[in-house]
């Protein structure tokens, strides 16, 4: 858990449950003047004005969403708000609170917590969100994480699940399938040091992909780049569980199918040559790897000589009639692929299928 084994560590139980919320907050101010009344009192008070208050949650448990042998507590902080306002994102909303509450066993010292605080504190700073609450308490099986995102914005402008029209172009931000093969090259390593602790691990070369699994981004941005261009989307959703899965949730809630076509799925070229080093179909890591947190909207035809050239989208299939299904068009081929969900189940543990 630390480097330096010689350090003198706090038990949690010196500083008791209303310490330790006291001692891991006082340092984060506030910014946002939605919010009125941050940690410290009974609850928080938040003051939208007219706005539409938008909520989401996430829990992450050790051994299920992550394993403490390889991720830093200072990115486990910072990922665990990521993660959060990636959805707040995902409804075109501005993320502007949250609260944390944390579960842990007696083997985490104080300065444990600090760590996870700091990754915290940067996630907040460099998204401009305030924690305004949360709670701790005891747990007897590891850490547990609990946050809570709030998001503000004008009820025109959000945007939900159900928009998507025939027609409608399918397109994504940024690149996929990195973090599931930074998430490979982290298992790999980790089972080489537990077979033999002497060999060193070999991560030199795969930044990107470490970075895009270890320490990810909120497409926050996104949101601006669109106004800017005059483009509103018409549905959307973030891409935490793979990109097949995702399409497949905007088709349920629009009653629309769609076609993806295989070769307009951007991918970096690390994750190709990681995938094809580790025999695997690098098309697969995109469609159900996950944790990407890019974004992925419809817009309407009519906005396509907007888009077509922006650096920060790619057009990779449209909206057909729902009886039509959701295939991917396969590359070099008229072949029709059934898109299938096989992205992370946290109750199987796996990538289903």
């Amino acid at each position: 858990m630390f480097e330096d084994k010689s350090q003198e560590l706090t038990p949690i139980s010196k500083l008791g449950e209303f310490g330790l919320i006291k001692h891991l907050t006082e340092h984060f101010p506030l910014s946002n003047e939605s919010s009125e009344l941050g940690v410290g009192d009974d609850a928080a008070v938040i003051n939208p004005g007219n706005k539409k208050v938008v909520l989401t949650t996430d829990v992450l448990a050790e051994g299920v969403h992550f394993n403490l042998g390889y991720v830093p507590l200072k990115h486990l902080g910072y990922k665990a708000v990521v993660v959060n306002l990636s959805d707040i994102a995902a409804m075109n909303a501005v993320p502007t609170q949250i609260l944390v509450s944390l579960a842990v066993s007696s083997r985490f010292p104080v300065e444990a917590l600090e760590e996870i605080y700091s990754g915290i504190q940067a996630a907040c700073a460099r998204y401009k969100v305030d924690l305004i609450g949360g709670d701790t308490t005891s747990s007897n099986s590891g850490l547990v994480m609990s946050i809570t995102a709030v998001g503000i914005e004008n009820d025109e402008n959000i945007v939900k699940r159900s928009g998507a029209k025939l027609n409608d172009l399918l397109v994504v931000t940024g690149d996929l399938g990195g973090a599931y093969m930074g998430l490979q090259i982290l298992e790999r390593e980790h089972a080489v040091f537990l077979a033999d602790p002497n060999m060193q691990p070999e991560m030199e070369g795969y930044d990107y992909i470490l970075e895009r699994q270890l320490k990810p981004e909120a497409r926050t941005d996104i949101k601006t780049i669109l106004e800017e261009l005059d483009i509103k989307p018409t549905s959307m959703i973030d891409i935490s569980d793979g990109l097949a899965s995702e399409i497949l949730h905007l088709s349920d809630q629009s009653k629309t199918g769609f076609r993806l076509y295989e070769e307009k799925i951007p991918m970096d070229s690390l994750t190709i040559s990681t995938a094809d080093e580790m025999n695997l179909n690098p098309v697969m890591t995109a469609l159900s790897g996950g944790e990407d947190y890019e974004l992925l909207f419809t817009i309407s035809p009519n906005d396509f000589d907007k888009i077509k050239n922006h650096p920060d989208f790619t057009i990779i299939g449209h909206a057909v009639d729902s009886e039509e299904g959701n295939y991917m068009v396969a590359r070099g081929s008229n072949q029709l692929v059934p898109l299938t969900a096989q992205g992370w189940d946290a109750f199987l543990g796996n990538q289903n299928g």
